[in-house]
């Protein structure tokens, strides 16, 4: 049986470039204060002896565990059937990889997981939290502040203005809803209809407040809300058929709200975008593009929201710059353009 080799230690490292042990600690565990080529002597005896780091004693040190809590407020069946997720968790996940911190994916359904999730945070296990899919009466933003963990959200949080200094990124769902309307009065439509998402996330609001920018005073069996799945966009577009079957286009919250929403009008026989122009929201391919007919929508860069995320949180954990010079970020946060796609669908 062969012996396992001994794991090199701080000591052997410090050996090997020639300095003290202590400055082979503040090296390996990033701190400042050590002269360039002495940091580069410790960094290639690190390499040439396989050194790792061992993560508890460096806990310690750091006071960092080089972990972040991902949170989705959404039950596991909807977080793993949508590909708006697995978008902004690609974005975290590649920002974080970057910076050699570890992702941990919490979801949240009923209390139960709520006090799970809480009693985890509070166990000093992670550095910080990024949280999306916000519901209004969610208690996680409680969860967080008592477990004294920053956090960066996605998506405007519904307390902001309260004067806390919250940190979030979102996208201009205002301003992107008010271009899809826009875009369908300049196409002639006159009776535009509004599938909305779930009117507990600020992202739903926003955008049912976009068009109610461009349409004035809606007729309200024009609106109808949906919660973000493509079922709830074709049962959406069943009621404004059998209450409006003169409707002559739609906008819907989102890219799988509006493929229900063909689906529907398919079966009644609706032609879209002749009789039915209907505009989405996310550019989520592939189902834009695979649509029948392939979907106008307001495009969000869901990956970069991620990215941006974790960024914002890092530099807030690592302290390297003042928090109002965080790239695109004020004292609340960051807030991405949109731009209409256009395709046959209207």
């Amino acid at each position: 049986m062969s012996e396992t080799a001994p794991r090199p230690t701080l000591e052997a490292v410090a050996a090997r470039a020639g300095v003290s042990r202590a400055t082979v600690s503040r090296v390996v565990n990033g701190f400042d204060g050590v002269r360039e080529p002495l940091a580069e002597r410790v960094r290639r005896a690190v390499d040439e002896l396989g050194y790792v780091p061992n993560q508890a004693a460096r806990s310690l040190v750091t006071r960092r565990h080089d972990a972040v809590a991902v949170i989705v407020a959404e039950p596991e069946t909807r977080v793993f059937a949508d590909p708006f997720f697995a978008r902004q968790l690609r974005g975290i996940s590649k920002e974080l990889t970057a910076h050699d911190s570890q992702l941990v994916l919490l979801l949240t359904e009923d209390r139960d997981d709520h006090a799970r999730v809480g009693r985890y945070l509070a166990g000093g296990h992670v550095d910080g939290a990024l949280v999306f899919s916000l519901h209004i009466d969610d208690p996680l933003p409680g969860l967080i502040q008592r477990a004294g963990l920053p956090a960066v959200f996605g998506g405007r949080p519904h307390w902001n203005g309260g004067g806390d200094a919250v940190r979030y990124v979102d996208t201009d769902n205002r301003g992107g809803a008010r271009d899809a309307v826009r875009h369908l009065l300049g196409l002639g439509r006159r009776r535009v209809a509004h599938i909305t998402g779930a009117l507990d996330q600020t992202s739903a609001v926003d955008r049912l407040d976009g068009f109610r920018d461009v349409m004035a005073d809606p007729d309200p069996r024009l609106v109808v809300e949906g919660d973000f799945t493509a079922a709830s966009g074709e049962r959406a577009m069943r009621e404004l058929l059998r209450h409006r079957p003169d409707l002559d286009a739609v906008f819907a919250g989102n890219d799988l709200m509006a493929a229900g929403a063909l689906r529907a009008l398919r079966e009644h026989g609706r032609r879209v975008p002749d009789d039915v122009a209907v505009v989405g929201f996310d550019d989520m391919l592939p189902i834009a593009e695979q649509s029948e007919p392939p979907l106008t929508t307001v495009r969000q860069d869901i990956e970069e929201m991620g990215r941006l995320m974790a960024r914002l949180l890092l530099r807030d954990l690592d302290r390297t710059i003042a928090p109002d010079e965080a790239e695109g970020a004020g004292p609340s946060g960051v807030v991405l353009p949109t731009t209409l796609v256009r395709r046959a669908s209207a």
